[in-house]
Order: structure tokens, then C-alpha cells, then sequence
């Protein structure tokens, strides 16, 4: 058996491509990380999706397995035979419900070290009755964790959000000095746990040049700035708030290793603008480790065996990384320099 620590891998909705590119993903590892990457899913879909890529895997169902085999957790759940091809149905967003929560439960009891998943969507899982704006939320409710943050990155680039799925409007009311500097922190962690001794981060604005002394709004005055004093104050390298429209980039530079976003789009634009195949979403915060692809369930190409799996590929990777304590070229070179 091999001695790599296990991650597990959760299909997503079982209608989109999740199954496809995680069989191809797994099908380009060296043997001993495929076999220490565990499938959380439906096998017989797993092994259609194999048969369809052409990945020519070997499946054991059990979290052990060796020279190469792949090990699959099977979670049967209701109404599998509502669940077709590239449709939205209410059974599918069960099923992806079903695999995330049991892998929640392995990683808990510690027999997975991180979880990477699949997309699942939205409309399917609140369909299933699990209304859930996305993956980092329902993570958060089934680890009973009250505070979690979405960090998306790459080699280039990364960003972690003070706030995600909301409109500006709720951005702007949830963007607390408190949320800013546990972001912040968060973020900090992160970054130490992947070998930086001292991670240069930068917060940025929220208003349009940081909002120019008051005139374009007060909340890096009177929240940002507050809370970029006490991230100081707690020992870490941190400068803000810095305007939006420059932050991005001296950080893509290398003058920063990580930005903190005020909001979704503004994180999310150009991580994915400089890095879209490559970049992985990550949630912090969470008494469990998680990764995952950076895109939806593609529905109009899923099981036509076309979908790329580079994302999830991007996003094993990281995770291996997390579980194994490798560190990142990123962490090496900031290391040297």
C-alpha cells in the first residue's frame, strides 16, 4: 500500500463533467498517487466515465489500494435513474450532496487528509432541498464552522476574499474590520503552512483609489485601515488598503505573495484573467483541508469525453501538496530570494 497520505476526490453532479475529468486526471498520476487518491462517488458512473475517456483505470471499493488501482468510496443515494446526461435534476444535486458530506466524515475522522471536489450545481442542489450558495458554504455548515474563506491560486497569482457570494451591497455591509483581519489571518496561515516563513500579503480597496481621502466612500478609512493596523499589530507582513487597479499587479510582479479582495468579482476576475486553467479554489478556515477545480459542471459537453481536466489536475496537485507538506515553487523561490 502506498505511503503517500489519501485524499479524496468527490465526483461533483454525477450529470456533469466531474466524473470525465477525474477519471483523465487520474489516469496521467504516477501509481502510487493514484492509488492514495481515493473517489468519492457512484463506481458505475466512474467506470462509464473511464470508458468513455478511454482512461483504462482499475477501481477497488475500499479507501486502500496499491499498484496503481484507483480507490472508490461508493455512495449510492436515491433516485440514480433520474439522473441523466448533462441535465439538471434534483437527483443528481442529492447525489453530489451525498458524496461531499461523506467526505466531510472521512476527513473528520482523519482517513482522508484533504478532499478535492468536483463542481456540483447550484440549481440541482437546491433542487435536493440543500440550499447552499456553493461548495464553501456547505463545507462550512457540515464542519459546524461559522467563519470560512475562499482563496483562489495559482503560481502567478492568488487572492483570498473577505466576502464571496453576495452583492456588492452585502459586501460592502459584511466587509467588518473584524471579517478584514480574520481574512487576513487566515490567508496568513495558509501561506506559512506551505513554507512561507513570512508571506508578504497586500489588502485590497474596496472604492475606486481607495476612495480618494473620503471622496468615493469611507470604508478603507474607517474599516480597512483599522484593520490592516491590527494585522500589524499581530505580527504580519501586511500593507493596504491599495487600489484595486494596481494591487493585481505588483502583485503578479512579485512584489506581494497574496491579495486580500474585498469582494467576489474582484479576486475572481483577475486571478482567472492571468491563470484560468490553473488556478484552484481552496477554503480556509475549516477544521478540514479542501480544494477544487475552478469552474462549473459544463452540462452542454459533459459525457461527450471533451471536457478538460487541467483544473482538476491543478487542483490534485495542490492538494497533494497541502497533504504530503511539499512546498510550492512559489514557496522555494520566495525562499531563496
Amino acid at each position: 500500500m502506498s505511503t503517500l497520505s489519501v485524499i479524496g476526490i468527490t465526483m461533483g453532479d454525477p450529470s456533469g463533467v466531474g466524473p470525465e475529468i477525474i477519471c483523465k486526471a487520474l489516469a496521467e498520476m504516477p501509481a502510487a498517487e493514484r492509488s492514495a487518491s481515493a473517489v468519492i462517488g457512484n463506481l458505475r458512473l466512474l467506470k462509464r466515465a473511464d470508458a468513455i475517456v478511454k482512461s483504462n483505470l482499475r477501481f477497488v471499493e475500499s479507501l486502500a489500494a496499491n499498484n496503481g488501482a484507483v480507490p472508490v468510496v461508493n455512495v449510492p443515494t436515491k433516485d440514480e435513474e433520474q439522473i441523466a446526461d448533462g441535465k439538471l435534476s434534483a437527483a443528481g444535486g442529492e447525489a453530489a450532496y451525498r458524496y461531499v458530506e461523506r467526505a466531510v466524515q472521512l476527513s473528520l475522522e482523519k482517513q482522508i487528509s484533504v478532499i478535492v471536489t468536483a463542481p456540483l450545481n447550484k440549481g440541482a442542489m437546491h433542487a435536493a432541498g440543500h440550499h447552499f450558495d456553493g461548495h464553501t458554504e456547505l463545507l462550512a455548515t457540515l464542519t459546524n464552522t461559522k467563519q470560512s474563506f475562499m482563496l483562489l491560486a495559482s503560481e502567478k497569482l492568488a487572492a483570498v476574499h473577505v466576502t464571496t457570494h453576495v452583492s456588492l451591497k452585502g459586501a460592502t455591509e459584511r466587509g467588518t474590520i473584524e471579517r478584514i483581519v480574520a481574512t487576513i489571518r487566515a490567508g496568513y496561515e495558509h501561506y506559512r503552512s506551505l513554507g512561507y516563513d513570512n508571506p508578504r500579503i497586500a489588502v485590497a480597496g474596496l472604492n475606486p483609489h481607495c476612495g480618494e481621502g473620503g471622496i468615493f466612500g469611507r470604508e478603507e478609512i474607517e474599516r480597512i485601515d483599522a484593520a490592516v493596523a491590527q494585522a500589524k499589530q499581530q505580527g504580519i507582513n501586511v500593507q493596504g488598503p491599495i487600489s484595486g487597479d494596481t494591487v493585481f499587479y505588483r502583485a503578479l510582479k512579485g512584489e506581494f505573495d497574496l491579495v486580500v479582495a474585498q469582494y467576489h468579482d474582484q479576486g475572481h476576475i483577475p486571478t482567472k484573467l492571468v491563470a484560468f486553467d490553473e488556478t484552484v479554489n481552496i477554503t480556509l478556515g475549516l477544521p478540514i483541508k479542501r480544494t477544487s477545480v475552478d469552474h462549473g459542471t459544463a452540462f452542454d459537453i459533459a459525457w461527450q469525453g471533451k471536457a478538460s481536466h487541467i483544473n482538476m489536475k491543478a487542483a490534485i496537485a495542490y492538494a497533494r501538496m497541502m497533504a504530503d507538506g511539499r512546498r510550492s515553487a512559489s514557496a522555494a523561490a520566495h525562499a531563496q530570494a
